[in-house]
């Protein structure tokens, strides 16, 4: 029988990949920030996707200390520190945080940070990866003020079911009463009482159409978006409007209003809300500061935003005031009415104004000093309709 001749087999050359080889593969993860560090924390490496997302080139950080990338406040708070003994410690460090890039823009990343150890189990420095995070960010951000939009609708609607069926409804029918009196006994009264009723129902009536207009203006905002037109807009011409509308009720009372804020000052917003919102801050501002005193508004900016300040040398407030100043209760709402002819209603409109324009509201008081109600505006029109979140985590298979 004849013997089959075997042929050896080939052996195939194993590939051994090169540094040149996996550098080519980290430069080509574009979407990725990935970069090395030293053991003195020094940044060694910096690829391609790191010169893109941060805007540095590479022999622009390289030699530089991993601070870098971090915002002033996460220095203050010693992050860098931190994720380095994390990693030391568990093997690794991940985190969800602000960013800055070269031209001191900032940007939202999913982080990972882990030791760098050689062949001979020599602690070589550290590895750090980054990806851009910020859009998705912005997306969950918008999701949730969408939810939260959604319960105070629910919580409005009950808070304008209450101020109608009490302080609408109760003088109302002190009104009824009162002209059903008239009615059944005129042509026995005295022309002087009379008039005193006459007087009385009169300023009673004025109040609860003064009340309608507040509550009508503030579900007009709440419900009927479409009356929503937002626009770049100089913010002393509103100011310098709302001051000639008020000058009468402050020369009463010889006091001085003057703002502080450059001509050129722009913000973004809805400018019927925005003389709504300075008219009442002054207007109240005006009721509650002595005769000779003054109300001055300034502003600062703050990242993207705008902070202006109202400020007063009145009669202050308490504490326990402040804090139900802008969720007035039903109580509350009556007892401003009654003293400050809608007050409380006024600073809840307002409230909801800025929340619309994507700004918020708070107040600094010292009772017998005065008081400065501080509001914030966007200076641009924001990417998405968002406001400020609760911090949002991401996982890792972001």
């Amino acid at each position: 029988m004849e013997k089959k001749q075997v042929k050896p087999k080939t052996l195939k050359k194993k590939y051994i990949p090169t540094a040149e080889f996996y550098s080519q593969i980290i430069d080509s993860l574009q979407d990725y920030s990935i970069f090395t560090l030293d053991n003195d924390f020094i940044i060694n490496s910096w690829s391609s996707g790191s010169a893109k997302i941060f805007g540095y080139e590479a022999d622009e950080v390289i030699g530089e200390a991993f601070d870098l990338i971090f915002t002033e406040e996460d220095l203050k708070n010693g992050i860098p520190k931190k994720e380095i003994e994390t990693a030391l410690k568990e093997g690794r460090a991940t985190d969800n945080r602000w960013h800055i890039t070269k031209d001191k823009s900032l940007f939202y990343a999913y982080g990972l940070v882990f030791p760098l150890i050689g062949l001979d189990g020599k602690m070589l420095g550290y590895v750090k990866i980054l990806r851009d995070l910020t859009e998705r960010k912005q997306s969950e951000d918008a999701i949730k003020k969408y939810i939260r939009d959604l319960e105070e609708l629910n919580t409005h609607k009950e808070s304008v079911l209450a101020i109608l069926s009490h302080d609408l409804r109760s003088p109302l029918s002190s009104i009824i009463a009162t002209t059903k009196y008239l009615k059944d006994n005129f042509h026995k009264m005295k022309p002087e009482t009379v008039q005193d009723m006459l007087n009385l129902l009169y300023k009673s009536s004025k109040d609860e159409l003064d009340m309608l207009d507040y509550l009508v203006e503030w579900a007009r905002i709440k419900y009927a978006s479409d009356t929503f037109s937002p626009t770049t807009i100089k913010i002393t011409e509103y100011i310098d409007k709302v001051f000639e509308s008020l000058n009468e009720p402050a020369s009463i009372n010889t006091i001085n209003l003057h703002h502080e804020i450059e001509t050129d000052t722009a913000v973004f917003a809805d400018g019927k809300m925005l003389i709504s919102i300075l008219q009442n801050i002054v207007s109240n501002a005006i009721k509650h500061t002595d005769k000779g005193g003054r109300v001055t508004i300034s502003a600062k900016s703050k990242d993207d935003k705008i902070i202006v300040q109202v400020k007063d040398n009145g009669i202050g407030m308490s504490k326990e005031l402040m804090e139900k100043l802008f969720t007035p209760q039903i109580k509350t709402l009556s007892e401003t009415r009654k003293k400050n002819k809608g007050a409380g209603i006024g600073l809840f409109l307002v409230k909801g104004f800025l929340e619309k324009n994507g700004g918020e509201i708070w107040v600094e008081s010292i009772e017998g000093e005065g008081s400065s109600f501080y509001f914030t505006l966007p200076f641009e029109k924001p990417l998405y309709e968002i406001g400020s979140s609760d911090e949002i985590m991401f996982d890792e298979s972001a």
